[in-house]
């Protein structure tokens, strides 16, 4: 597998950007990894790897860098030979190394890298063009990651000199850099988020490594709203001493991962607005969608609904009079903003394999949902109206469309397909078309099959029976009450009695 291709797999099923530096020093090693008779070598050890098991959940990419290898003489390349065979074989290792030479001197630098040490990535600099790098290139496989706009306050007075009237020198590197080999990604700190900004503009497609967030005090969300690309990923945010250096190291990196998620909410809005796409390709990527759907993440969404009463258990006299063990009510996701965004991401992940130029959100539950998936997937949501207005200019499907464009349905729940339907009928007589639908819950009740007929293929994040196996393994609900669930018929969505 590709540096890419694992970090792209690595970011998606650890649910982060977040890439973890590991550069240890003697002078700031923490007393715990210390023993009487163990010598600075052990110490620095024992302290590398209790960051990696600590944090190998939580990370897509480490960052050694070998500086501070090298500054321990022979013993500090044993450490960090020994650093990264501690790695787990399914997270890359990027070598933080800013290698720059042509000719033999880069073969052998590259040797090194990739041969010796064996890692899948390395950062290089620019400054001798592109004999530098092409050794590196000649590597099936690995990651190349160009300095472009470095955060250190005085690199700008290089980095920032006009080599035109609209470009700078970093934003001429960066246009370059990316034009010598697919493998080339960036180097810009998350100090200038303006920077990425300007790089991202030229680079669509690179992946962008963004060190300073942390004890630098990078902008996060100004970082995430710079940097990504249009499927949300393309972004490494790194961090080092915040976490290596934190008392609880597996915290520090939890909290920085979970800050990122929450960002990339801010991040997903920007991107929208600046019309940015999906790079080459990701129409194969996203044909893996369904292994993106990490359990873990699937899991944590069903308890989360369950938890905010959108699943109740119990016995419930339902409008039409009849009983029903279930009660759903999706309605309940807007009054909680992270669960929403949860559920909004794994729409857009499921979206990922399916053409199309707008999504409709189906009136009234999937309207707020189909506004967050549109905030999360970039693509534009419409959505069609109960009742046609009578004043204005009269409308029945609001928002910007047009005849002949490729629309999925975006709705919280199916039971018989019925709502579905009529949002369907009045989006096709308008000239849309219309062959596909994304729900999050299939309460397997002949509603997929009913569609079908009309020629509507669904899509279903979560159906009843493994929502329910889940709940019965967490111990939500009893075995007892799974059984009587799945052996009531119908379950719907109707509005309880009381």
């Amino acid at each position: 597998m590709s540096f890419y291709a694992q970090l792209e797999a690595a970011a998606r099923r650890n649910n982060t950007l977040l890439c973890v530096g590991l550069d240890p020093t003697p002078e700031v090693c923490p007393t715990r990894f210390h023993t009487r008779d163990q010598d600075d070598y052990d110490a620095l050890l024992r302290w590398n790897r209790a960051v990696i098991e600590a944090t190998s959940d939580l990370v897509c990419c480490y960052k050694p860098n070998i500086a501070f290898y090298e500054a321990l003489g022979l013993a500090g390349l044993t450490l960090l030979r020994e650093t990264i065979a501690a790695i787990p074989a399914d997270i890359p290792v990027l070598l933080d190394a800013k290698r720059g030479d042509i000719g033999s001197s880069a073969a052998a630098y590259a040797r090194a890298c990739f041969d010796e040490l064996g890692v899948d990535a390395v950062t290089l600099s620019p400054y001798l063009g592109e004999d530098s790098i092409a050794p590196f290139a000649a590597y099936e496989g690995k990651g190349l990651f160009v300095l472009c706009h470095t955060s250190n306050p005085s690199a700008g007075r290089f980095q920032r000199l006009s080599v035109s009237a609209e470009r700078s020198l970093f934003v001429e590197v960066a246009k370059e850099a990316v034009s010598w080999s697919p493998a080339v990604g960036l180097v810009v700190g998350a100090t200038y988020p303006q920077a990425l900004a300007d790089a991202r503009a030229v680079a669509s497609e690179a992946w962008l490594l963004a060190p300073g967030i942390g004890a630098q005090g990078g902008d996060l969300e100004g970082t995430l709203a710079a940097g990504l690309r249009g499927d949300g990923l393309g972004l490494l945010i790194s961090a080092t001493r915040s976490i290596t250096q934190a008392e609880d190291p597996r915290q520090a990196a939890a909290d920085l991962r979970d800050r990122i998620n929450r960002a990339q909410t801010v991040g997903a809005s920007f991107v929208v607005a600046q019309g940015r796409r999906p790079p080459k390709g990701s129409e194969e990527r996203a044909a893996r969608n369904s292994a993106l759907l990490s359990a873990h993440t699937l899991k944590e969404l069903i308890v989360g609904l369950a938890k905010l009463n959108a699943l109740q258990f119990g016995d419930f006299i339902l409008a039409s009079g009849k009983r029903s063990p279930l009660y759903v009510d999706l309605r309940l996701l807007v009054s909680q903003p992270a669960l929403l965004q949860m559920a909004a991401g794994v729409y857009a992940k499921a979206l990922d394999a399916l053409a199309c130029d707008r999504i409709a959100g189906i009136p009234y539950a999937a309207l707020p949902i189909g506004a967050a998936v549109s905030l999360a997937s970039g693509i534009p949501l419409i959505y069609t109206r109960k009742e046609r207005k009578r004043h204005g200019l009269g409308k029945h499907i609001e928002g910007h469309w047009q005849p002949g464009e490729r629309v999925v349905i975006i709705e919280d729940v199916v039971t018989s397909g019925g709502s579905i339907v009529s949002s369907v009928e009045m989006l096709r007589a308008a000239g849309l078309v219309v062959e596909e639908a994304v729900v999050l819950l299939d309460r397997q009740q002949g509603g997929v099959e009913n569609l079908q007929e009309i020629g509507i293929r669904v899509h279903s994040v979560l159906v009843l029976e493994e929502v329910l196996d889940a709940l019965a393994t967490t111990g939500y609900i009893s075995e007892e009450m799974r059984q009587e669930v799945l052996a009531s018929k119908p379950i719907t969505n109707e509005l309880p009695n009381s």
